[in-house]
């Protein structure tokens, strides 16, 4: 078996059933020192509006938080919704928490929020899903996107993240003029050169998330930037987006082979039954956000019990929860190295939610313990 990967933190911000979102900051900020003692090499923060079970809505904030808090560790997006931004706005942001932890800061950027129409019909995989010769699973591919762009909340949405009449730059565009304003080679049309301070000149490390193998792997992939693969968002395409980013990868200044990191959600406790239980919440939450209502506080194991599912609700998250690490620190991190091998992942992103926040902070700690002895 190859040596372990570095093991890194992706943080939702999530918040609990009876809690409240400063609680939620609050934990993201003792996570993130935790994280750091236990020996994690990022520690990154996602992207979400509309959603009660979600305080994450502002990523450079939340990131000069967790910089703040920490030492060593480096902190970073997971990614900035360019649906939402200018490039002058993203290089701005995180120009100035770059500037106060200079050399730490990475910048995630995603496609999601950009308008661009329903997604392309993707051809059938098997009905039920398949394994990689290592054994991991890939489960069909999740075929509800579309009815989830169409819903009322994701059309308010839009419309409360965007100025009346604006349009979206191409994506490739986006991710351009980002690097030239961070690099001080941007120029209008008509020549002009724009001095953007702070962020001009920063020492930010770009990355680029994608689910699919399609156009954020290929940005990825032609511009030479490291590239970060969904398997907890969307497991059916994590190898068609890993394998994708490698075929278009051209060396750059920045990077002279491919890097990619892959994503995985995990939930770890003393014994596989107790994860179980801990895990419990992970399908009514899964199901809140793609039924299009948005994501829901996270439910108590007892709430979870509650839940009454019917057959559409279980179809709707089964490459979900079938795809979530649960269990033993022994069972997780094999289950980490099969997802580690089958896509030859550089790095591993690990997102925990439980209910309670000691709970999710002692999942991280054995995960890390168990991981170390990977090898």
């Amino acid at each position: 078996m190859s040596l372990p990967v570095p093991l890194s933190v992706l943080d939702l911000v999530p918040v609990s059933s009876g809690s409240t979102a400063a609680q939620a900051l609050r934990n993201t900020v003792d996570l993130a020192r935790r994280a750091e003692e236990f020996g994690y090499h990022r520690y990154w923060v996602a992207e979400h509006h509309l959603n009660p079970g979600v305080a994450g809505t502002s990523p450079a904030l939340v990131i000069s938080l967790v910089a703040a808090a920490t030492e060593r560790i480096r902190v970073g997006s997971g990614a900035v919704q360019l649906g939402h931004h200018t490039p002058l706005s993203v290089v701005e942001q995180f120009g100035i928490v770059e500037a106060l932890h200079p050399g730490r800061i990475d910048l995630g950027l995603g496609r999601s929020g950009a308008p661009r129409g329903l997604p392309k019909a993707a051809p059938p995989g098997p009905a039920d899903g398949t394994y990689t010769e290592n054994g991991l699973y890939i489960p069909p591919r999740f075929t509800g996107f579309a009815k989830l762009l169409g819903s009322p909340l994701f059309k308010l949405f839009q419309g409360l993240l965007q100025q009346p009449g604006a349009q979206t730059p191409p994506y490739a565009e986006q991710i351009d003029a980002i690097l030239d304003l961070l690099a001080g080679t941007y120029r209008s049309a008509d020549g002009l050169a724009p001095r953007v301070v702070p962020g001009e000149g920063a020492g930010l490390d770009v990355w680029i998330l994608g689910s699919s193998g399609g156009e954020s792997a290929e940005v990825a992939g032609e511009r030479g930037l490291p590239f970060a693969a969904n398997y907890h968002v969307s497991p059916g395409t994590v190898l068609e987006a890993v394998e994708g980013y490698r075929r278009a990868f051209k060396p750059s200044a920045a990077l002279a082979e491919p890097r990619v990191l892959v994503s995985a959600d995990a939930v770890v406790a003393p014994d596989d039954e107790t994860a179980r239980r801990l895990a419990a919440g992970y399908g009514p939450w899964v199901r809140s956000i793609r039924s299009g209502e948005g994501a829901i506080p996270f439910p108590t194991p007892e709430e979870a019990a509650a839940h009454v599912w019917t057959e559409e609700d279980r179809a709707l998250v089964a490459d979900r929860v079938a795809t979530q690490f649960v269990g033993s620190p022994e069972t997780v991190a094999e289950r980490l190295a099969v997802l580690r091998d089958a896509t030859g992942a550089d790095e591993l992103l690990v997102t925990t939610i439980t209910h309670g926040h000691e709970d999710r902070v002692r999942s991280y700690e054995l995960l890390a313990r168990a991981w170390a002895k990977q090898g």
